[in-house]
């Protein structure tokens, strides 16, 4: 668990632009509780998957959800996911169609090997996104990026938050720290 001061500094650093409205996708397979989590706080979501699942895949599939600046939900989230990779935030202009942003994020869930054999990229794992991101050229960071104007998520160690934005040729990637490691 994590304390208010650390709850509150990563929201901050979530919202610290007010012209876009911040998202996340939870990883459900890393999120105990999840769905039940999002219909008792009324949060709007939905699965990236198509089609009607069972329940052990709908638990486990990844989900779009939106997030609100001092909500419960957000606290729960932040108190409970960081450091346990639950997912990555994304901040979209505000106003973006939430169904088009899904739309977006189901492009990339499935890519091919160098074989050619269909493979799910579990981009919204954000031990697989710090990694993925950081390498993409011009093209694939358009492709990424899309509506996105930052992505954000915990670091190897907790106590960071990465912030990535498209630039010139190559995402950026900010460091905010907190806690014992700001000191």
């Amino acid at each position: 668990m994590n304390n208010d001061a650390t709850i509150q500094t990563i929201s901050e650093q979530l919202f610290s632009d007010s012209a876009l409205d911040l998202y996340t996708i939870f990883d459900g397979a890393s999120v105990p509780g999840l769905l039940n989590a999002l219909a008792r706080h009324k949060v709007e979501h939905c699965c990236l998957f198509s089609g009607n699942l069972e329940p052990d895949h709908a638990d486990a599939a990844p989900y779009l959800a939106r997030l609100q600046k001092d909500s419960a939900f957000l606290t729960w989230t932040l108190e409970n996911g960081w450091g346990n990779h639950w997912g990555i935030f994304l901040g979209v202009r505000s106003g973006f169609e939430f169904r088009k942003l899904r739309k977006h994020f189901r492009t990339f869930l499935m890519v091919r090997s160098s074989k050619g054999k269909p493979l799910y990229f579990r981009y919204y794992d954000p031990r697989v996104f710090q990694v993925y991101l950081p390498t993409c050229n011009q093209e694939e960071m358009a492709h990424v990026f899309g509506p996105v104007a930052f992505y954000a998520m915990e670091a190897d160690d907790a106590r960071m938050l990465l912030r990535i934005s498209p630039d010139k040729y190559k995402p950026r990637v900010e460091e905010c720290r907190f806690g014992e490691a700001a000191a």
